[in-house]
């Protein structure tokens, strides 16, 4: 087995994403005094299983739909290099699936039937994402896909679990990891742009051309940096997650980058700083929300 090449497969800078709104959920259940620890691994395993296998399938259709080639500006994919054989990669996929859905049963038996259909959603989105005739990604709704399941379902579907309660200020919550995680995936389509171009692939980016792509990048940050606000209008008591909304200063010289840079890796060094971004939101967030509920 090659492990460097699995760790380009799974594609480690992408897990963020699938972190960041279980954290927050997480904090916000433990901020209001019910946080179910064994709940919340089985949400983390669950949902870093989910993004590896839709990362492996993704690798896989790309490369068969003939989206991935020698000429590809972003990271290696280890299909398309060779590096893996694409039956191997597919068999990856399948058993994340199950890993993911091992960690759901856990939850089921804790929260019921509702978490049942969110697994099944979230799994089918994550396949569908890039397989099938008409995937999700290849018709310019890889972004919903991304703010809803990252976003508002991942941090209210985490808080639910440990607390068995819900309420609107955790739905709002998930606005900003979901914001934060369609601004990647808006790097990653603006990088590939040309490429997703000549393959057919009609992202966002490529429907409506490189202005919108970089106007969905700063949109998606200044959601993120409103959020708190929203959540505390509704929550009344929880000054303290505004602190979050540092992000929107520090990612300033990311939308200059956006604006002004075509290069490839340059583009993928911003990927992975809007990943480190979304992680930073997650943590002044939920630390925020802790601290005004003692």
């Amino acid at each position: 087995m090659n492990f460097n090449a699995w760790i380009l497969a799974v594609r480690p800078k992408t897990l963020p994403a699938a972190i960041a709104p279980v954290f927050i959920g997480t904090g916000m259940a433990f901020g209001d005094g019910a946080m179910h620890l064994p709940s919340a691994l089985a949400a983390v395993i669950g949902a870093i299983m989910i993004q590896i296998a839709t990362n492996l399938v993704n690798d896989y259709c790309d490369f068969k739909k003939g989206v991935d080639t020698k000429d590809r500006v972003g990271p290696i994919r280890v299909t398309q290099a060779g590096l893996i054989a694409p039956n191997v990669v597919l068999m990856g996929a399948v058993v994340s699936f199950c890993l993911a859905m091992l960690a759901a049963a856990c939850l089921i038996h804790r929260a019921g039937l509702v978490i049942l259909v969110i697994a099944i959603a979230s799994i089918l989105s994550g396949i569908f994402y890039t397989a099938g005739k008409r995937p999700l990604g290849y018709i310019g709704l890889g972004e919903a896909f991304v703010f809803i399941f990252f976003g508002p379902v991942a941090v209210a579907g985490t808080y639910y679990v440990q607390t068995l309660d819900m309420n609107w200020a955790v739905v709002a919550a998930g606005l900003a990891p979901g914001f934060l995680s369609t601004a990647i995936l808006a790097v990653n389509n603006l990088r590939d742009m040309e490429g997703d171009r000549r393959s057919g692939k009609m992202t966002l980016a490529v429907r409506f051309g490189r202005g919108f792509a970089c106007g969905e990048y700063v949109a998606c940050i200044m959601g993120a940096m409103v959020t708190p606000f929203i959540v505390n209008l509704i929550s009344n008591d929880h000054q303290g997650v505004a602190a979050a909304a540092i992000v929107g200063f520090i990612a300033i010289p990311f939308i200059k980058t956006v604006y002004t840079s075509l290069d490839g890796k340059v583009l993928n060094s911003l990927l992975a700083k809007t990943g480190q971004l979304l992680v930073i939101y997650s943590i002044l967030f939920s630390t925020g929300w802790i601290l005004c509920s003692r």
